[in-house]
């Protein structure tokens, strides 16, 4: 026969702990001493930290646009399409446009601004609005289109909240990355996601850009020059581009990249070059079996130039280059791609393939000497210029032409005046200089000609 009284008893023990469990759960709730789980995780922790340092960067811009005076009168398509044929062509306003886009601040104390530059193109006036509402005018430090990288300044007498930089070198595929930005005019808005690649090449209309960090951190029309974070909050990238054609698909420019770059724009207001003397072409693989290159077809020097780091190091005519500071190189694409991320001053390490040995070679790289310009301005397009006489006038005036020359077979001649090459704008021999240093290793340059007050576009090969 079962035994009633224990199986009470034993039910009544239980009875008694479910309650002394549940009045000891209510006393804790009363008095806020039950856990939950923490809500404060890696990434609320790092967007707490950096979201003051993240910016909106707006800029305006005036277009001088033909425009119908009658347009905005509330007329039919077809009375606005009528006037539209007489006023079009005589009328012309000037329109405001604007640019919005992010930025983050990498310097408090000085108020220098890191963004892109496609942020600031054409611009006027660039406001500048913190994260507490306050507004500056910004100052252009720096510009870069190369890199589509720019500096901007504030000026303030009380320090900014600034970032800390990263390491974008030791990021890895797969690990959490934070967005911060201000897209279409939302601001401090926050996106996560993994570093999808490293070392994506973006090819557009007009160039390459090489070494970006693919992300799946949702990017925006106005996410540019913002923020691209590691789990810590540090520094790894800047947003610069979104794939038009598929979603999550988004691009930041490493860090290591810009500190380069930035450094520069800070220093000279433009990215200097760093100057080896090493004028270089592709091999095809024909080539390379013939030369007997072992591994990747590596890339010809061409010429060295006189007096330059490289003639002073030994490299000669012939050699050929398979590595730069430990990376192969299989291109002149590769070798420009590293040499960007190259200081003037700096050592380099080029390995060297020279009568079937490799042989490592360390240059010290130089600012090209801005003196040779004139001469080399002759040896590539064929003249010599001079400022012109009135000092109200801008640009350089052609003092000779080398009669082998390409400008001089298409008729220019003495006197004519030299505005623009490519997009740098010609005011004295000073600008012109520059220019001929900036661009001689361009495969072709456009020039913008004067004369008699009317302006001609010529294309030339280098």
């Amino acid at each position: 026969m079962p035994n009633f009284t224990m199986f009470n008893n034993i039910k009544f023990f239980s009875l008694t702990k479910l309650i002394f469990f549940t009045l000891f759960c209510i006393f804790l709730t009363q008095n806020n001493l039950c856990a939950e789980y923490s809500r404060k995780n890696a990434v609320v922790e790092a967007v707490r930290i950096v979201s003051p340092a993240v910016v909106n960067i707006s800029s305006e811009y005036q277009v001088r646009m033909q425009t119908n005076p009658f347009s905005g009168f509330g007329l039919t398509p077809q009375f606005d399409s009528f006037f539209k044929n007489f006023f079009d062509r005589d009328y012309q306003r000037n329109i405001k446009r604007s640019n919005l886009g992010s930025g983050v601040i990498i310097d408090g104390k000085r108020g220098f601004v890191l963004t892109n530059a496609h942020v600031i193109t054409r611009s006027g006036n660039i406001t500048i609005t913190l994260k507490d509402e306050r507004e500056f005018k910004a100052l252009v430090v720096g510009v870069d289109p190369d890199s589509d990288l720019a500096v901007l300044q504030i000026k303030t007498d009380t320090p900014l909240p600034d970032i800390s930089m990263g390491n974008s070198d030791a990021l890895m595929i797969g690990e959490t990355v934070i967005a911060i930005g201000n897209p279409f005019g939302f601001s401090n808005t926050v996106t996560t996601g993994v570093i999808s690649a490293l070392n994506r090449s973006i090819k557009t209309e007009e160039r390459v850009f090489y070494n970006f960090i693919q992300t799946d951190a949702s990017i925006n029309p106005g996410n540019s020059g913002g923020p691209l974070l590691d789990i810590n909050g540090k520094l790894v990238g800047i947003n610069t581009a979104i794939y038009a054609d598929a979603q999550g698909i988004g691009f930041a420019i490493p860090i290591n990249k810009a500190k380069r770059i930035l450094s520069d724009l800070i220093k000279y207001g433009e990215v200097i070059p760093a100057w080896t003397g090493i004028v270089l072409q592709n091999i095809d693989s024909g080539l390379a079996h013939y030369l007997q290159i072992p591994g990747k077809v590596g890339i010809v020097v061409k010429e060295v130039e006189r007096r330059s780091p490289a003639e002073k190091t030994g490299i000669v005519e012939g050699n050929i280059i398979l590595s730069l500071n430990q990376k192969p190189i299989a291109s002149l694409d590769d070798y420009t791609a590293i040499m960007k991320g190259v200081s003037a001053g700096q050592v380099i390490e080029v390995m060297i393939w020279r009568d079937g040995k490799k042989k490592l070679f360390k240059i010290k790289t130089k600012i090209y000497p801005v003196e040779n310009a004139i001469p080399l301005a002759y040896q590539l397009i064929g003249i010599k210029v001079k400022d012109l006489s009135l000092s109200s006038q801008k640009g350089v005036e052609i003092d000779m032409l080398n009669p082998n020359s390409y400008l001089y077979r298409i008729g220019v001649a003495p006197g004519d005046i030299i505005r623009q090459i490519n997009d740098q704008t010609i005011n004295n021999i000073e600008d012109f200089k520059k220019a001929i240093v900036k661009f001689r290793q361009k495969t072709s340059i456009v020039i913008l000609l004067v004369r008699g007050g009317r302006g001609y576009y010529i294309s030339l090969t280098l």
